[in-house]
């Protein structure tokens, strides 16, 4: 990581919060290539951040360490994923980069053409050199819940073609064990014919409940980018989540969880504090 650049970004970022001047700007101590942390030393009278700007400070870190030139790059879904396509535009305009991109969702796909940059599928490239997307919760071992926002099918079909899946969230999204902070249960998405039988089976068989999602600006249940529904599982306690996810999806019915497993190489949180915090996958 380059520090003139983050003293640029981390500069841009506080502005409107707390006028940082580049001095204040470090490398952590002990830090290296593999496993970084960029941090903000303590000013008298500095109130921790917020979560939008640690959102952007994930977001930031994560499409300057990953995002290089003449790269298909997959763009995921969700608020933090903003920040990311925003300082994606400004590198492709500063720097003049060759950047093709895949969207998640019809969100993602509208952030890609409001800032004019190449839009692209999955039949056009079908492999990608990076996914960035976020997560709304990630243990310590980097399994991740998604599908907050609906695109979780269309989210782990782009990330499972790309090398590397890089995950980008604030400090609320961080967690020992799934489940700790967020408190929504596991997404899965449905065909509607079965959402019955399936939230049924998931309860019988897992424990919890799974209760059909309703949308909140439309008489009905939410409805995903593929037609279908979205059961969230409210589970009980630590599971065995490889083996969760795969027998969830082998019930008749289901499309695909919110279970992310063994997909995300490395994370970034963006701290309270104007840290960002990195965590590696563990090695297999």
């Amino acid at each position: 990581m380059r520090l003139k650049r983050w003293v640029g970004i981390c500069s841009k970022l506080t502005s409107g919060l707390v006028s940082i001047p580049p001095r204040f700007l470090s490398i952590c101590p002990g830090s290296s290539q593999q496993h970084v942390c960029v941090w903000v030393r303590s000013i008298a009278g500095c109130c921790p951040i917020m979560a939008e700007e640690a959102k952007k400070l994930a977001a930031y870190a994560a499409v300057d360490n990953h995002v290089q030139n003449n790269q298909v790059v997959g763009v995921g879904s969700g608020s933090t994923i903003v920040y990311a396509v925003d300082r994606l535009a400004e590198r492709v305009r500063l720097e003049k980069l060759n950047i093709v991109c895949v969207p998640t969702s019809f969100q993602a796909r509208q952030l890609v053409l409001k800032h004019g940059l190449i839009l692209s599928d999955l039949d056009r490239h079908p492999e990608l050199d990076v996914a960035i997307d976020g997560a709304d919760e990630v243990d310590a071992g980097l399994i991740l819940i998604k599908g907050g926002g609906g695109c979780l099918t269309q989210e782990k079909i782009v990330a499972g073609c790309a090398k590397h899946f890089i995950v980008i969230a604030d400090y609320r999204k961080d967690s020992v064990s799934l489940g700790e902070q967020w408190k929504k249960g596991v997404p899965v998405e449905v065909i509607p014919m079965a959402y019955v039988p399936v939230a049924r089976r998931i309860a019988r068989c897992f424990g919890g409940e799974a209760v059909l999602r309703m949308a909140v600006s439309k008489a009905g249940p939410v409805v995903t980018d593929n037609g279908n529904f979205i059961l969230d599982w409210k589970f009980e306690g630590v599971q065995n989540w490889k083996e969760v996810n795969r027998d969830i999806k082998m019930i008749p019915g289901v499309v695909e969880t919110g279970l992310f497993v063994g997909m995300a190489e490395r994370a970034y949180f963006g701290m309270e504090d104007g840290t960002v915090q990195v965590r590696d996958a563990p090695s297999q």
